[in-house]
């Protein structure tokens, strides 16, 4: 900025910038509070598709009102350059806090019980985020967690012509097959899919596919199963590797159909953590143990693991022509 001062609000320092916005945190006199204002760059206002996209984010979030979402406060433009002022999340965001490793069983638990009503909110009202990753997870001076950035959020009721202009945007460790696919029926499984992605780091510190392009990354969401977690962190309980195949299934008919669903699984894997594990030929009966149907649906998971990528690729089609991927504060 050429000033200190946007407006009435003081900016004190650059948060963050990404494909379509910068984010600075500013002071806003009149009701004596940081905020967080998000400014489209002046290179950008020549393009109405941009200028659309960034007001629609203000009224996306508008309508999905939520104690964890992050809230807008205003909206306006400053001498023709749109901007959304937003809540000031001190606490900082997820991928910050993901650098020092993976977090506690209890304490995934925790987040994926308070985003997943908001999930479900924005997804009630037919809005799709198709951006979830530990960079839009952000938290406030109290240390809860909020969804924010619905910056390519798409209305399911908006026509199949997006204001995307038809290229894939998303971030591509976190994108969902049928995202990388192009696809324009996309809906609310596509966030479940992220979800998942975003599950298996917060319990091992890392991303399931990982290669040195963001293509190579894209295929894998489509052809990789799903790694199993217990290979990359071999004390957690097998009942993990069962949930997050489930999230992250290539086909979302066969993903939970909810993000609550989805909690309640990761609650019910975590209330097996301390059950005991039985070895040997499991058969499951009305009568049969909870932790021995955990250790079938482990044996379960483990043979449908072994799925070769050619089966993969059959059942899905070939993919379509990929074009580059953008991602954003």
């Amino acid at each position: 900025m050429s000033s200190q001062n946007f407006g009435r609000y003081l900016i004190k320092g650059e948060l963050g910038r990404g494909g379509m916005a910068t984010v600075f945190h500013a002071y806003d006199p009149r009701f004596e509070r940081d905020v967080a204002i998000k400014v489209l760059p002046r290179e950008f206002l020549h393009d109405p598709q941009f200028r659309a996209r960034f007001e629609r984010e203000a009224k996306t979030i508008a309508l999905i009102e939520h104690p964890a979402i992050v809230p807008v406060y205003d909206f306006g433009e400053e001498e023709s350059q749109p901007y959304i002022v937003m809540r000031y999340m001190s606490g900082g965001s997820l991928s910050e806090r993901l650098a020092q490793g993976s977090f506690p069983i209890s304490e995934v638990l925790s987040m994926i019980k308070r985003l997943a009503p908001a999930l479900d909110a924005a997804h009630g009202k037919g809005i799709i985020h198709r951006d979830l990753k530990p960079a839009n997870i952000l938290y406030d001076q109290y240390g809860n967690s909020c969804l924010s950035d619905f910056g390519i959020a798409r209305l399911q009721q908006a026509s199949s012509a997006t204001l995307t202009g038809g290229a894939i945007l998303g971030t591509p460790a976190y994108m969902s097959p049928e995202q990388v696919q192009g696809g324009v029926d996309i809906d609310g499984r596509s966030d479940i899919y992220s979800m998942g992605v975003i599950l298996y780091q917060l319990l091992s510190g890392k991303v399931p596919y990982q290669a040195d392009t963001a293509a190579r990354v894209m295929m894998m969401h489509i052809l990789e199963p799903v790694p199993h977690i217990t290979d990359a962190k071999e004390d957690l309980p097998p009942a993990f590797n069962e949930v997050i195949e489930k999230a992250m299934a290539k086909d979302p008919e066969d993903r939970y159909q909810n993000a609550e669903e989805m909690a309640q699984a990761v609650e019910l894997a975590v209330q097996r953590t301390d059950m005991p594990t039985i070895i040997g030929d499991v058969g499951i009966t009305g009568d049969t143990p909870t932790h021995a149907i955990a250790s079938a649906t482990a044996l379960s998971s483990t043979v449908r693991h072994k799925e070769n990528r050619a089966d993969a690729e059959t059942r899905l089609g070939a993919p379509r022509v990929i074009k580059a991927a953008s991602s954003q504060v």
